[in-house]
């Protein structure tokens, strides 16, 4: 990720919708297995700036993990002693130390060039039981300015991500699309960008006017109401994924 996009993200992803919508979708895809847990051992690998992290406190106590230095950065003042420096793909944790890991838009990176290396490393700190909650960027064809900026290998569809936890030996619970309320929105816009000469030098992260960035929390939270009674959506931005290490 560029660097400007971490200083763009730590000011912005506690008040932006799109932020607040995916926290949400996150809450409700956790609400059944852990909804009155406050005892978890939770790993957020790949925290970024750290607003997941911070979200996820209310289950128990979270560690985030990150490689890049910007991260280290951000992320040590709001969570002291919890923050480690290290890869996804050899998390510098010993064996069955977690109860879930998360993997928030990580797995795309060009920083990880192998998806089965990182999940399996998710599976080896994971307590029997455990669970991984993962999303991905979905459709390739969606690949845009964004992208870019965050240095995206690869986007997913929604069964690719179920075949790459179930071959590294996850039960996979739950799939669904994220972001599908609003998705004409972003995909023509980024199919816009096509015929323009923007080479993507202006973030894609700007926080939108209050009016509007209030309007725009609706249709998430919606999908998120849906999602927590069991639901799932046909199509969408992002994949959600939650999965358990299958050996109980």
């Amino acid at each position: 990720m560029e660097q400007s996009e971490y200083t763009t993200m730590a000011a912005v992803e506690l008040r932006h919708w799109w932020y607040r919508g995916m926290r949400a979708i996150s809450a409700a895809l956790l609400a059944r297995p852990y909804g009155e847990r406050r005892d978890l051992r939770i790993l957020d690998a790949g925290c970024g700036t750290g607003g997941d992290a911070r979200s996820l406190a209310r289950y128990g106590h979270v560690v985030g993990l990150d490689f890049a230095s910007e991260a280290a950065a951000l992320v040590g003042a709001s969570l002291p002693g919890r923050f480690a420096r290290g890869s996804v793909l050899a998390l510098p944790f010993a064996a069955n130390s977690f109860d879930l890991v998360t993997s928030f838009d990580v797995l795309y990176h060009q920083g990880v060039p192998d998806e089965a290396l990182a999940l399996a490393e998710a599976r080896r700190v994971l307590c029997p039981g455990g669970r991984v909650l993962m999303r991905l960027p979905a459709y390739e064809w969606l690949r845009s300015r964004h992208d870019r900026q965050v240095h995206t290998r690869r986007r997913y569809t929604a069964s690719e991500a179920r075949q790459l936890l179930e071959a590294a030996g996850f039960v996979v619970e739950r799939v669904s699309y994220a972001l599908c309320l609003l998705f004409p929105l972003p995909a023509l816009s980024r199919l816009a960008e096509r015929f323009t000469s923007d080479q993507g030098t202006t973030s894609a992260l700007g926080l939108p006017f209050a009016p509007l960035n209030a309007a725009l929390r609706v249709p998430m939270a919606l999908e998120a109401a849906w999602l927590a009674l069991g639901g799932s959506l046909p199509f969408g931005l992002s994949i959600f994924c939650l999965a358990r290490r299958d050996d109980v």
